[in-house]
């Protein structure tokens, strides 16, 4: 039946000029041909389609034919294949190209991991050709296409392990790799526009010359615009593998390929890399900065050429690591600004690489000054607190600590004083006081004294650090970590320092310290025990009764109540909470006494 439609409307339309075709007539083609396709009758079908007197039909007609086609051609094994793939071919050759885009273009999407990576690589040679066909005017189509490829390419999976990499089980790298193919001749295109650019900008012509280059700029825009889409995607997901792990890395090539054709339309890497802190010469175009050039994608671009040394030998060695260190900040704010796991260990490498190559020490305070030697940490603090992978929370302590050690001594002073203002986490603050502790007993080492960390421009930063955040009301097992930090500091100093020398001015700031820390932590300590004490014993009050229902207990730690627990549990944690006291107590008793001792001499 269907058969016979598709044979009446080919006759009916032979001879005929295209634009009298009527909406029936493209509908039983289209309806009746795709049945014969999937009924199995292509052998009909082919021959209708090869038929000279049907050629002005098919090239208005045929692309309809296309979904099944593609179907046939994914399945492989179907008997027709061979003529499917001749009407394939036919198609392509015949039909006109924007028709034959859509039509191919609609058969791209698809949602199984397994059939995105069969139907790109079945598409992609037939796309590239068709696009070719459009001549000058493809590149908002080439544009369109490449957009549609790279959402099917994400996708795909992602490799993480060297194994998965080598078999390509999600088929990424292999889509990749013939993206790359795809991309070529239009690459190819843009560079021989651009030669022939510099030629004209020399000849009279300059109105030949203003129109060509438009054309030029478009279809450059449009291969940037895949660039900086690739390198958000894949690139920031995938981690790659250096040569000595993977010899042959798909997705280490593609990234220079991607690098390689940045570099063949002309954008210079240095200039993407380093664009916070080189004025960009305008370039002429239909995208904003913004959108031209996104944050992520050049971010990704500068953790290819820093961490895997990817394009470095097109990177001028004339720049000092404190610029390149200035550069990057804006990219690792970037990245460690971001929740996504990939982004946060791409964030830290491309941070711990741009620190190494700086000296220790040498960093000036005036890089304070700059809004990204302040955001950064911000972000490395919530990487350290709140990423939930553990490796990902040690390496940010360890870069943390790495950025600290190539400040100088002004510059660790600032950067002390900013991150106890606006850390706001007991961790990081004890951790910041411990930093001060090492500071001031390496200024206090013979022959190493500085200014910042003795006598009186260290006061300001030990009355920042000796108070309690609110006073005898603090939640002393929130601030446990600064507390504690606290505590050992002025116990270090009231042992380290003479009352006669008092190099840190501890001596002279002690009653203003009694005042403002030690009386306020030994009241707090009282009221915390007496509460916890009081708890303890309606607990094991509660215990003893046999209660069936389970106890409530009002616990709170950092504002946040802790689900409830039961009788056991909660006598556990009173009791770890008493013990936690003890411990605060006894240090504060130790200083008391080293104060009283020192103070009778």
């Amino acid at each position: 039946m269907a058969l016979e439609q598709f044979t009446d409307v080919v006759q009916r339309c032979q001879g005929r000029p295209s634009d009298t075709y009527t909406s029936g007539d493209h509908n039983i083609f289209m309806i009746a041909g795709r049945s014969c396709i999937e009924e199995g009758n292509s052998v009909q079908i082919l021959s209708i389609v090869l038929d000279e007197k049907n050629q002005d039909l098919v090239r208005c007609m045929g692309w309809n034919l296309i979904p099944p086609l593609i179907q046939v051609l994914l399945k492989k094994e179907d008997k027709n294949l061979p003529q499917c793939l001749a009407i394939f071919n036919h198609l392509l050759e015949t039909c006109q190209p924007k028709e034959l885009l859509i039509g191919l273009l609609e058969q791209l999407e698809q949602d199984d991991p397994d059939t995105i990576a069969e139907s790109l690589n079945l598409l992609l040679n037939p796309l590239q050709k068709v696009l070719l066909c459009l001549g000058s005017r493809k590149a908002s189509s080439l544009g369109m296409t490449l957009s549609s490829i790279l959402d099917q390419v994400a996708k795909l999976p992602v490799p993480h392990t060297k194994e998965q990499e080598e078999d390509d089980i999600f088929s990424l790298c292999s889509c990749c790799t013939n993206l790359v193919t795809f991309v070529r001749p239009f690459v190819q295109e843009v560079r021989e526009n651009l030669l022939n650019n510099d030629k004209l900008t020399r000849s009279t012509d300059k109105i030949t010359g203003e129109q060509d280059r438009d054309k030029e700029d478009e279809l450059r825009t449009e291969l940037l615009k895949f660039c900086m889409k690739t390198l958000t995607h894949p690139m920031l997901e995938v981690e790659l593998k250096d040569p000595d792990t993977l010899a042959i890395s798909p997705l280490r090539n593609f990234a220079i390929e991607i690098l390689n054709i940045l570099s063949a339309i002309r954008e210079s890497l240095p200039s993407l890399v380093y664009q916070p802190l080189l004025k960009r010469k305008r370039i002429p175009g239909f995208l904003e900065e913004e959108v031209r050039y996104p944050k992520e994608s050049v971010a990704s671009l500068a953790h290819l050429v820093f961490v895997h040394h990817l394009a470095a030998d097109m990177f001028p060695s004339v720049f000092c690591p404190v610029f390149s260190l200035r550069c990057n900040m804006e990219h690792i704010c970037v990245l460690l600004s971001r929740t996504e796991e990939t982004r946060i260990q791409k964030g830290l490498e491309l941070y711990e690489k741009s620190l190494v190559r700086v000296k220790d020490g040498s960093l000036p305070a005036d890089l304070l000054e700059i809004k990204t030697f302040l955001s950064v940490p911000q972000n490395l603090v919530k990487v350290m607190t709140l990423c939930s992978r553990h490796d990902l929370r040690s390496r940010g302590l360890k870069v943390f600590q790495t950025s600290i050690d190539k400040f100088d001594t002004e510059a660790k002073y600032n950067f002390f004083l900013y991150m106890l203002k606006t850390s706001h986490h007991s961790g990081v603050e004890g951790y910041i006081i411990k930093n001060i502790k090492n500071q001031i007993n390496t200024a206090l080492q013979p022959g190493k004294s500085n200014m910042w960390f003795e006598g009186v421009h260290l006061l300001p930063l030990l009355r920042k650090v000796l108070s309690l955040p609110d006073g005898p009301e603090t939640d002393l097992l929130e601030y446990l970590d600064r507390i504690m930090e606290s505590l050992n500091l002025l116990r270090y100093l009231v042992i380290r320092d003479t009352v006669t020398e008092n190099q840190t001015g501890i001596w002279t700031e002690l009653y203003k310290i009694e005042d403002v820390f030690l009386k306020p932590l030994r009241v707090g300590l009282n009221m915390s025990r007496a509460h916890y004490k009081r708890e303890l014993h309606n607990t094991m009050e509660t215990k003893k009764s046999k209660v069936k229902e389970e106890s409530v207990l009002s616990l709170s730690v950092g504002g946040e109540q802790l689900p409830n627990m039961t009788p056991d549990s909660q006598l556990k944690a009173l009791h770890s909470a008493l013990h936690t006291f003890d411990m605060i107590e006894s240090v504060l008793v130790r200083i008391e006494e080293l104060v009283g001792a020192k103070e009778n001499l």
